[in-house]
């Protein structure tokens, strides 16, 4: 047996704030699973690292194998790292393991010879089982989940999906390398429902972990120094009463045990709470909590087709009750490209999401992921997409390729317009003066950015343009509508400066301003904004503090002033 064995176990996040857990599970299999030699540590980059920049830290420890966590997002920079790998330390053995090559296995072993093992499934046993094998020289055959080669042959198996709770990966290495980012916590694994979509419901039966676990781990990550604790349960709420202890428990603790302004993200089928859940949901702290809610369509049909189980109309309700309590940021999802969903039909999902008017609605794109049902019976679901990752759809049935780029369109407008949250009185005012819906707004605008702005551009830029584009517009008022504008840019940017084009020089701002603190003078080391509001005939102005922690935006004040004579 081999004296010293050491092993890289890494993973690349989509951004630096967010870091992975899937390694540290299966650090944590180690742990409970191997007790020889091992030396094995745990690698985070980033994709928007330089490969050599990883490929050294991971070289620095002259590793005998390497596991790598694949996700779609990553997976074309996980081949580049495993070919340079092999080229300079060509014994280093290579495992791929991760949802990205759970259900391709076979065919990332044929393509990919600088792969020695891909491992389908849940990691823990397997990954340890296989460094087991390795470290003794004995054979692999019969390990759960392990796909390889025997001679020309590839040996492929199913993906493990076992029946007991994992050994938890909150290691006080895990704390220490966390570093303020972004942490996600497991309080359960599996999905009780079966989307053609998605690859959760093929994880087996939904197991959850024990209660008073996921409550200390919980408070462990709450005082970890990161701001979001995002649990990764697939539908946190599948057992509502477990859920509702969860939510009482961080109600109870928040701002004792739990410090203020650490926030927890869930996702959750709004149609599975009941009124006492939202009742007690309703005393929950402002900014403590985060709901992602995935409608992904209100098409009848389209739902029943992907198998997608839900009461539209509770739905609804209980979003809207939600969001009249104020203090939980609602996120709500549709996707483009499902199955009998038309561009009429899509808009139609669209309004009726933007009618609750969530803090956050997305506009995501059909993917077809490797063991996804929809991927797996294309005559059941015919639909082009991309060879590559992310596998996003191309064309449909009901929706050609230049619906779906007009969608692309749309969606950025819609993330720059609303999901930001920087024009939010501006988007009421034009929505409640224009005859186009809320679709057909965030659909032309988009095209109009695509022509005239399809790079990245500053707020300043951007507040210009949907100025000049919607001042000239039948039924808008341009004065109201930069009234409107200028509140905006007070209650979400806390330099308190005025973009170009909604400045007026008028010398009656310095006298608003000398009779305003006559009267409330701003608090010693608060910064204070301003502006003339015309058709309204008064002074605004912004203190920035206390930001409100649901929208982000700080509290507009206004003070009469008269502006009769206006300058306009």
């Amino acid at each position: 047996m081999k004296e010293e064995f050491n092993v890289v176990i890494c993973s690349l996040n989509s951004q630096y704030i967010h870091s992975s857990l899937a390694p540290w599970c299966l650090l944590a299999g180690l742990e409970e699973y191997v007790h020889v030699g091992i030396n094995a540590v745990v690698i985070e980059g980033n994709i928007n690292e330089t490969p050599r920049n990883i490929l050294d830290r991971i070289l620095s420890h002259r590793p005998a194998l390497v596991g790598f966590c694949c996700y779609i997002w990553s997976i074309n920079e996980v081949f580049e790292l495993v070919k340079s790998l092999k080229q300079e330390l060509s014994e280093c053995i290579i495992v791929l393991g991760g949802p990205e090559v759970s259900y391709s296995a076979g065919e990332v072993l044929r393509s990919a010879p600088s792969v020695d093992y891909v491992i389908s499934g849940e990691g823990e046993k397997p990954f340890a089982g296989l460094i087991l094998a390795i470290h003794g020289n004995t054979d692999v055959a019969g390990i759960p989940g392990l796909s390889y080669r025997e001679g020309s042959q590839i040996i492929v198996a199913e993906p493990y999906t076992p029946s007991e709770i994992p050994p938890s990966p909150y290691s006080e290495r895990y704390i220490a390398a966390l570093n303020g980012r972004i942490a996600y916590l497991e309080t359960s694994r599996g999905c009780p429902f079966s989307c053609a979509f998605c690859l959760s419901g093929r994880c087996g039966g939904v197991r959850y972990f024990d209660l008073e676990r996921a409550k200390k781990e919980l408070l462990l990550l709450a005082v970890s120094g990161t701001q979001t604790v995002k649990l990764v349960d697939r539908t946190f709420n599948a057992n509502r009463g477990r859920a509702k202890e969860l939510f009482a428990f961080i109600i109870a603790r928040y701002g004792k045990d739990i410090p203020k302004g650490v926030c927890f993200h869930f996702e959750i089928a709004g149609e599975l709470l009941d009124e006492d859940t939202i009742k007690l949901l309703g005393t929950a702290p402002a900014g403590s909590m985060q709901f992602e809610i995935g409608l992904q369509s209100f098409n009848p049909k389209t739902l029943a087709a992907v198998n997608r189980k839900t009461d539209p109309d509770k739905l609804k309700k209980n979003i809207s009750a939600l969001l009249a309590k104020g203090n939980i940021h609602i996120h709500i999802d549709l996707i483009a490209g499902l199955p009998y969903e038309n561009m009429p039909g899509f808009a139609d999902s669209f309004n009726t999401a933007f009618t609750l008017r969530p803090h956050m609605l997305q506009l995501g794109f059909l993917k077809l992921l490797h063991g996804s049902p929809m991927r797996d019976n294309p005559i059941r679901f015919p639909c082009e997409y991309d060879s590559d990752p992310p596998y996003e759809v191309i064309k449909t049935p009901w929706l050609s390729g230049e619906e779906l780029t007009l969608l692309h369109h749309t969606e950025r407008a819609l993330n720059l317009l609303y999901n930001r949250g920087r024009f939010r009185r501006t988007l009421s005012y034009l929505l409640g003066r224009m005859t186009q819906n809320a679709f057909e707004l965030f659909r032309e605008f988009g095209l109009f950015l695509s022509r005239e702005s399809p790079n990245p551009m500053s707020l300043d830029d951007l507040t210009s343009l949907v100025f000049s584009y919607f001042s000239c517009r039948s039924n808008v008022d341009g004065a109201r509508l930069r009234d409107c504008m200028v509140c905006d840019r007070l209650a979400t940017n806390a330099s308190g400066s005025i973009p170009k084009a909604l400045r007026i020089r008028d010398p009656r701002l310095k006298a608003a301003i000398w009779a305003l603190e006559r009267e409330h003078r701003p608090m010693k080391a608060i910064k204070r904004g301003y502006a003339l509001l015309y058709t309204e005939n008064c002074l605004a102005y912004t203190d920035y503090k206390d930001k409100n922690p649901v929208t982000g935006e700080y509290i507009i004040s206004k003070y009469p002033f008269d502006l009769k004579d206006d300058i306009l």
